[in-house]
């Protein structure tokens, strides 16, 4: 149970301030009675507006095909962004919709976006190991001995205290590579096949665990269900 005015804010529908006009404009109903004190308490599931239930008051995950030119940040210093994407009131819930790991600029593929902190965290740390698979194209022919090297997990990365973890390369063609990790530290990718002398032109992140973009346009969402990930991650 929590305020009106709370509510509405919290989802994006209005400031708190506003919220006192919704509800003497009547636009706002619990339990099917229009409501008329902004600090009334009322579920979630029983409030109303404009004769609409409340939208994904539970919470959102969204799978976002990301274009080249966005990043994942809200710093607008930072430029164009992935949030750009989203609907307005979406973008304006608090908790705010972050993405679950980040993508660099140049970076295209599957993304995760949610206003669940709890899920971000718990698919971010390094214990629970979700696969990501990363398709890249690179400068220079990619040579057999990459591939027991990535996977020995003592590839050291500059700046970095403890090595990579093992990961899995499948080289597809002579530039270009399937690299699978379970671990994400900066532009990891990037950085493991800097460490042997190669630069990577084009990167794209194609699963994220058992997720991938199916037929999913660069720009496009699609809605998950909160529960898509088991509480054992």
């Amino acid at each position: 149970m929590r305020r009106l005015d709370q509510l509405l804010a919290n989802l994006g529908y209005c400031s708190r301030r506003e919220a006192r006009a919704w509800i003497d404009a009547r636009r706002v109903t619990v339990n099917g009675i229009v409501a008329d004190d902004p600090g009334q308490k009322a579920a979630s599931a029983a409030v109303q507006v404009d004769g609409e239930p409340l939208d994904h008051p539970d919470g959102l995950l969204l799978l976002l095909h990301k274009p080249a030119g966005l990043v994942c940040s809200h710093d607008e210093r930072e430029g164009p962004n992935v949030y750009s994407l989203l609907p307005p009131r979406w973008r304006a819930r608090n908790p705010q919709i972050t993405s679950i790991g980040r993508l660099d600029k140049e970076t295209t593929g599957l993304l995760l976006l949610t206003d669940q902190s709890a899920l971000v965290h718990r698919l971010t740390s390094p214990k629970h190991k979700v696969p990501k698979i990363y398709r890249a194209t690179v400068d220079r022919d990619l040579t057999p001995d990459l591939i027991p090297l990535f996977a020995a997990g003592t590839l050291q990365l500059e700046g970095e205290k403890e090595p990579c973890r093992p990961a899995e390369l499948q080289i597809t063609a002579p530039h270009e590579a399937e690299l699978t990790l379970t671990e994400g530290k900066y532009h990891q990718v990037r950085r493991m096949f800097a460490a042997t002398g190669r630069t990577v032109l084009t990167l794209h992140r194609a699963r994220f665990g058992e997720l991938d973009l199916g037929d999913l346009p660069p720009g496009q969402w699609r809605e998950l269900p909160l529960d898509t990930f088991h509480p054992a991650f």
